[in-house]
């Protein structure tokens, strides 16, 4: 069996790993842990194809010591028991390295926690997933969260460099990369999917003695091969994309179709309803509240139920978000905020609206003047509360929806010209 490119050219040193300055470059905090011997248990997060397995197994590898690994997909209670028998009998501590560890279940991350307290195992866990959402409390407070970032454009030229001529030596064909913009742009910083996709390339030329590699070539054979929805990464992005797309389009036909897609492939329903649940309040915020509560509770009833039966409220979710009216008005609001704090910096909190806990704050001005809106008509009173800088800006700007019109009349009758509604 031909091992594939990716796996040929997997680095074995820290010094042939790409990427990851912040974590393994000289002087750097991992690197440091690591060359003093002293490597705690740890998560590794970030995208598929950033490093994760191969910085765990050079780890390993480094301070030679016994490498165990399992995935989450395939393994349960009873094989992480297993390895910490065989660990604890050879009295090394080994590391035990898990992928996919979000797709864990409490009770299988509970299997873990003694043995890692203890340094039985020294733990590293691989997660595409927010660790904080994804990893047990208990787990995470015993283990450093390292993230890995996608790789930038000169890793992955050098890898595309590497791979060519990798290829040309065995192959003993010449392969001539006349333009890499289409496979840079289609690995989104995944080394596995771009040295994948060069071997296809390749692969689907091997009758030329010369290859040629362009960007209409690329896009032609990554089309024509990649059809499949691969939930390890390959497609992962592009499904994902086009159903959020459908939603925000409203187009529920469109959304069910790259559900069921996501759903048929075992995609992790967790990752699904939580794209919902930020959709919900990116597009269509308080055109229509009731989506982000019928998302929340998507959320909490998946994790309840699971696969099979958990398709049924995914797709009901999903047809309604795409149904429902649309606005990014809360979206545009707090970017439109966090760009005046960032331009303008630390303003000053008005007196009258600052929290006089003191007598001393009381008798320089916090909080005099400060008025108790539901002493006045309506609960309602007008003073200001942005910065003297920020004074009438307006960050929340309604759109065009039944909903949000009734929030601009009554904001324009409170605030009156104010902030222009």
């Amino acid at each position: 069996m031909l091992i594939p490119l990716a796996e040929q050219l997997r680095p074995e040193t820290l010094d042939d790993y790409l990427g990851q300055e912040h974590l393994i470059g000289k002087g750097a905090i991992l690197r440091r842990a690591i060359e003093s011997g002293k490597v705690p248990s740890m998560i590794l997060w970030g995208g598929p194809g950033v490093g994760k397995t191969t910085l765990a197994y050079i780890i390993s590898k480094q301070l030679q010591r016994s490498f165990y690994t399992l995935s989450a997909v395939s393994s349960g209670v009873k094989e992480v028991r297993e390895v910490i028998a065989r660990a604890t009998e050879s009295g090394e501590s080994p590391f035990l390295f898990i992928d996919e560890i979000h797709r864990f279940s409490k009770s299988q991350q509970d299997a873990l926690l003694g043995a890692v307290e203890k340094g039985v195992v020294t733990f590293i866990g691989a997660t595409t997933e927010n660790p904080s959402f994804e990893v047990i409390s208990p787990l995470l407070s015993r283990c450093q969260i390292y993230i890995l970032k996608s790789l930038g454009e000169e890793h992955l030229l050098k890898l595309l460099d590497s791979g060519r001529k990798h290829l040309e030596e065995r192959m003993q064909k010449e392969i001539i990369l006349a333009e890499s913009e289409a496979l840079l742009r289609i690995s989104g910083g995944d080394a596995r999917k771009l040295l994948n996709a060069l071997e296809l390339i390749v692969s689907s030329e091997q009758g030329a003695s010369t290859i040629k590699i362009t960007n209409d070539l690329t896009l032609q054979v990554i089309q024509q091969n990649l059809a499949l929805y691969d939930k390890t990464g390959e497609m992962h992005y592009d499904v994902i994309s086009a159903f959020i797309k459908s939603m925000r389009g409203s187009d529920p036909n469109g959304a069910v179709y790259w559900l069921a897609r996501m759903i048929e492939a075992g995609e992790d329903p967790k990752f699904i309803a939580r794209r919902m649940l930020i959709l919900a309040s990116e597009d269509i915020g308080n055109a229509n509240p009731n989506a982000l509560l019928l998302a929340t509770a998507c959320f909490q009833a998946i994790d309840v139920i699971g696969y099979p039966e958990c398709d049924l409220i995914l797709s009901q979710t999903a047809i309604y978000l795409a149904c429902s009216v649309k606005s990014n008005a809360s979206y545009l609001a707090i970017r439109s905020a966090k760009s005046a704090f960032r331009d303008g910096g630390d303003q000053p909190v008005p007196l009258p609206i600052r929290n006089a806990s003191t007598n001393l704050m009381k008798k320089i001005g916090y909080g005099k003047d400060y008025k108790y809106a539901h002493d006045f008509d309506n609960n309602f009173v007008e003073m200001e509360f942005l910065p003297e800088a920020l004074k009438g800006t307006r960050f929340y700007d309604p759109q065009d929806n039944p909903r949000e019109q009734e929030i601009r009349q009554r904001l324009k009758k409170l605030w009156k010209e104010k902030y222009r509604y």
